[in-house]
C-alpha cells in the first residue's frame, strides 16, 4: 500500500515537473532571444545568452516609428482602469444580486451569463458605429467604460459571495443603520478581497494583451498600445525588421503581468480555492 502511494507522489511530481518545465521553457527562450542580435537569432536558438541586450533595449525604446513609452503608458492606464472599473461593477452587481430579493432577481442573472455566450467579434461592428457617431474613435473611453460590463467577472463575484458573504452580516449592518453603499465598501469589500485581486489581475492582463478593439479604435500613433507596437514592428518591411526588437518588445510586455503576479500570488491561491467550493 505505502508503494503504491509512494509511485502515485513520483508520477504526480513527475508530470507537474514536466508541465512546470514547459511552461517556463519558453519564457526562457524569450529572454534569451531578447539578448540576441537579428543575425544571431536567424542563425537557430541558442541556451546562452547573447550580449545585445543592452542594444536591443536602446534600439526599441529609440525606435523613431514606434512611441514604446507611450504605448506602455498607455497599456498600463486602460488596463488598470479597465481592471478597476470591471473587478468593482461586477462585484457591486454580484452584491446585489446575493443580496436583495426582488422580483425578476433570477431572471436578471441569467440575462447577465446569457451575455457570457455572445463573442465580442459580434458585436464590434455595432459598437465601432456607436462609437463613431459619439465622436469617441481614437480615444481610451471605448477602451475603458464598456469593461463595467463584465459577466464572467460577475459570475465569479456572485459565486465567490455565496460562499464566503452570509446574509447575516450584511443584516446586521443594517440594523445598525449603514447604508448600502459603507456596507460594501466598508465590510463587503474586505471580506471579498481575495476575490477581487483574483478577477482584477484577470481583467488587467485580458486588458493589457487585448488587440483586436484597440487596433480598431486607436488611431494615433501615440495612443496605441504595447500590442498594437508589437504587430506594428513585426509587420515591419524586410529590411528594418529585426527579430531583436521584436523579443524584446514582448519582453517589456510580459514584466508588468509577471510582477503583478508575484506580488498578488497569495491572493490569487486564497481567491480561486474559496471560490470554487461552496459552503
Amino acid at each position: 500500500m505505502r508503494k503504491t502511494v509512494n509511485l502515485k507522489k513520483a508520477i504526480i511530481y513527475a508530470v507537474l515537473s514536466i508541465l512546470t518545465f514547459l511552461c517556463l521553457f519558453f519564457f526562457y527562450c524569450l529572454i534569451i532571444n531578447a539578448t540576441r542580435s537579428h543575425p544571431e537569432i536567424a542563425k537557430g536558438f541558442s541556451f546562452v545568452p547573447g550580449k545585445s541586450f543592452g542594444s536591443n533595449l536602446y534600439n526599441v525604446l529609440h525606435n523613431k516609428n514606434l512611441p514604446v513609452l507611450h504605448g506602455i503608458i498607455n497599456s498600463l492606464f486602460i488596463a488598470g482602469a479597465s481592471a478597476a472599473l470591471s473587478v468593482y461593477a461586477s462585484a457591486l452587481t454580484a452584491y446585489a444580486i446575493h443580496a436583495y430579493d426582488f422580483k425578476f432577481r433570477n431572471a436578471v442573472y441569467l440575462f447577465i451569463i446569457l451575455i457570457m455566450m455572445i463573442p465580442t467579434q459580434v458585436t464590434t461592428l455595432g459598437f465601432l458605429r456607436l462609437i463613431g457617431k459619439m465622436g469617441l474613435m481614437d480615444s481610451f473611453i471605448p477602451l475603458i467604460l464598456p469593461s463595467m460590463a463584465a459577466p464572467v467577472v460577475f459570475y465569479f463575484m456572485v459565486s465567490y459571495f455565496e460562499s464566503n458573504l452570509p446574509l447575516e452580516i450584511v443584516e446586521s449592518a443594517r440594523i445598525d443603520g449603514s447604508n448600502e453603499f459603507f456596507t460594501f465598501n466598508s465590510i463587503v469589500i474586505p471580506i471579498v478581497k481575495p476575490a477581487l485581486a483574483v478577477q482584477g489581475i484577470f481583467a488587467f492582463v485580458a486588458s493589457w494583451n487585448n488587440y483586436f478593439v484597440p487596433s480598431l479604435v486607436l488611431k494615433t500613433n501615440e495612443k496605441k498600445t504595447l500590442p498594437i507596437l508589437i504587430a506594428q514592428l513585426r509587420s515591419a518591411d524586410f529590411l528594418k525588421f529585426d527579430m531583436g526588437q521584436v523579443y524584446m518588445l514582448i519582453t517589456i510586455a510580459i514584466v508588468p503581468v509577471a510582477i503583478i503576479y508575484l506580488c498578488l500570488s497569495k491572493l490569487i491561491i486564497g481567491g480561486v480555492t474559496a471560490g470554487s467550493v461552496k459552503g
